[in-house]
């Protein structure tokens, strides 16, 4: 493989699962809990991206030295255990790309004038080509990495617009005056919870990255999928924050549109339909295409027509949203409950990663195992805790 086609791959990969997070719920979770929070949301943030780099290392890790998609691996630590994570995956996938498309048809309805339903339908024909084109790998790459950085360009704009008080955010990121459990599950359900923390590794598998000589390369890409999303969300907050910070309340029933709006008038709320649709159509396509991986060893004949079932899979995401509309809070809601299948997805990784029959003679560091296994204990405890106090509060 040539360097730089590698390095675009690798480059591709981290996009593709940092895009994946970065969709409408990414978008509502980190302006809802900058409301609440303020300064002190930038704690969560912190400890979600401590928290998001050390399952993603760990998982994407063991999944390229054991040459083997997460599903497969499960199957093998415990006969129909990949049945039962594909399932759970491919219920988030879906409910998640439900709410992707609705955010899609909003940022066309901002940017154009058109129904939420028809925007969501013309973005749903655009994602579909993606998959379409000969070289699908090679156009998903792409089209995540434009939109990424479009993304993250007018975010930027629209935070020095907003001119945050960035010392405050500092100080509280270390010294917060409240934490908030439900905020942390929810940012690395959203981030690394789900389907979304084996996007890049699944498509490293695709394109033959992988075994023990890649394993420096797999590192580093985790640890960059993870920047580039932790950066957006960052910049978002200090967006957000800028805008409270001045006295200023955020529209509840659309939180990021009016930091956009707020900060640089009706040429922000334009910008928002940009990052709108942008974090939708790329979270569409990363989602369809993780869920998917998740199912195509179980039969042969979705291995064969695979492309097709992605198709259909952002087919039947589009109908349901036209069809039914966007449920109240969902975003948050499903980032919470990816949140739920973090600490199962991420202890299996960890109990393949000592079975010399998935890794071969492959050592993994101690020091990472433990790290991952710190965060399987506390996501699950901060991930029930959620489910009996947090959850039942939100919708009442």
């Amino acid at each position: 493989m040539k360097k730089e086609s590698k390095a675009s791959i690798l480059l591709g990969a981290a996009f593709l699962m940092a895009t994946s997070a970065i969709g409408p719920g990414f978008l509502t979770q980190t302006t809802h809990f900058t409301s609440i929070l303020a300064a002190s949301f930038g704690f969560v943030i912190l400890t979600s991206i401590i928290i998001d780099i050390g399952a993603q290392m760990n998982v994407w890790r063991i999944i390229a030295v054991s040459e083997k998609r997460a599903q497969d691996i499960a199957n093998e630590v415990l006969p129909g255990l990949g049945i039962f994570l594909a399932i759970l995956i491919i219920i988030g996938g879906l409910a998640f790309n439900i709410g992707n498309i609705a955010g899609a048809g909003l940022g066309v309805n901002v940017l154009f004038g058109v129904s939420p339903e028809m925007g969501a339908l013309l973005s749903g024909v655009i994602a579909i080509l993606v998959f379409v084109v000969r070289e699908a790998g090679k156009a998903m790459d792409r089209f995540t990495q434009v939109a990424g950085f479009v993304m993250i360009a007018l975010t930027i704009y629209v935070m020095f617009t907003a001119q945050p008080p960035v010392g405050e955010a500092v100080v509280k990121t270390f010294v917060p005056d409240t934490i908030d459990i439900l905020a942390i599950v929810t940012l690395v359900g959203g981030t690394v919870g789900g389907y979304i923390t084996f996007a890049g590794a699944h498509r490293l598998l695709d394109a033959g990255i992988k075994g023990k000589e890649s394993l420096g390369e797999v590192t580093r890409g985790s640890v960059t999928a993870i920047g580039i999303a932790s950066i957006m969300r960052i910049f978002l907050f200090l967006a957000a924050f800028g805008i409270i910070a001045q006295g200023l309340t955020l529209d509840p029933k659309n939180p990021p549109a009016s930091v956009f709006q707020l900060a640089a008038g009706n040429i922000g709320y334009k910008m928002f339909g940009v990052v709108m649709w942008a974090a939708a159509i790329t979270s569409v396509v990363g989602a369809a295409y993780t869920s998917v991986s998740f199912i195509r060893t179980l039969n042969p004949m979705i291995e064969k027509y695979h492309k097709w079932v992605i198709i259909g899979f952002i087919v039947i995401s589009t109908i349901v949203f036209v069809s039914v509309g966007k449920p109240v809070k969902i975003l948050i809601l499903v980032g919470a409950l990816n949140g739920l299948i973090l600490p199962i997805s991420l202890g299996v990784m960890l109990i393949a990663a000592y079975r010399p029959k998935i890794v071969g003679d492959y050592k993994h560091p101690k020091w990472m195992t433990a790290f991952g296994v710190l965060i399987v204990v506390m996501m699950a405890a901060m991930s029930v805790y959620t489910l009996y106090n947090e959850l039942p509060k939100l919708f009442a």
